[in-house]
């Protein structure tokens, strides 16, 4: 009866958050991914069965994981009593501060598994999630914008807007990745100087910061 009582307690508690953990600190103290699913599960006391009410493989669990880096940047932003009253702009500031500081917070699984392929473009079923999360906010941010405008002329694309802040996304991850900087200082510039350089170029307005961003880049590449 203790036993029965003992798997129904760590049935109660499992879910996708914890699935996520338990996955998560398999691939850091192993340094390397568990080669099955039945592997995993007897490594973790919990049944296939448990695996499979949350995802159908690690591919989507992987994916899972990085939805829920993305879910909780969306969270914690809008529990900020400022956050409905910024612009755009700021929202995209403040989307990419926040979600790079959960990456940072969780540095060692995101350098072990990206890092282990070549490129960022060979991750891309693992960031498939994160992308469609990605590009539905940003999409959604014009959109309201585009509500307020009266002109057809004002109004600016939702996909063009929305693939320029996933393409920005990856170049700031792959320069995070690269950050040696204390607290990753120099990632929280060249989001700042990117972010504006997006949006003076969404909104065509001078190109100095283009300039400015190309700059700095080219120092941080030889420094």
């Amino acid at each position: 009866m203790a036993q029965l009582n003992k798997k129904a307690k760590q049935a109660e508690k499992l879910s996708g958050e914890r699935l996520i953990e338990l996955y998560m600190d398999y691939v850091l103290e192993n340094e390397q991914e568990p080669g099955t699913v039945y592997k995993f599960c007897q490594t973790n006391k919990i049944s296939e069965a448990e695996f499979y009410n949350f995802y159908g493989s690690f591919e989507g669990l992987k994916m899972g994981i990085w939805e829920r880096f993305f879910g909780h940047t969306l969270e914690v932003m809008q529990k900020s009593k400022e956050y409905a009253s910024f612009n755009n702009r700021e929202k995209m500031l403040t989307l990419y501060y926040t979600f790079f500081e959960i990456l940072t917070a969780n540095r060692s699984y995101v350098l072990f598994t990206v890092k282990k392929e070549e490129s960022l473009m060979k991750n891309a079923g693992q960031l498939k999630g994160l992308r469609r999360e990605v590009k539905n906010y940003t999409a959604e941010l014009i959109r309201e914008n585009n509500q307020e405008k009266q002109g057809r002329l004002l109004k600016r694309s939702e996909t063009v807007f929305s693939e320029a802040a996933w393409v920005q996304l990856m170049f700031l991850l792959k320069f995070w990745m690269d950050d040696n900087s204390p607290q990753f200082e120099s990632t929280d510039v060249a989001i700042e100087k990117s972010v504006n350089t997006v949006f003076d170029l969404f909104e065509n307005t001078p190109l100095e910061r283009v300039l400015d961003l190309g700059k700095f880049l080219w120092k941080e590449k030889m420094a």
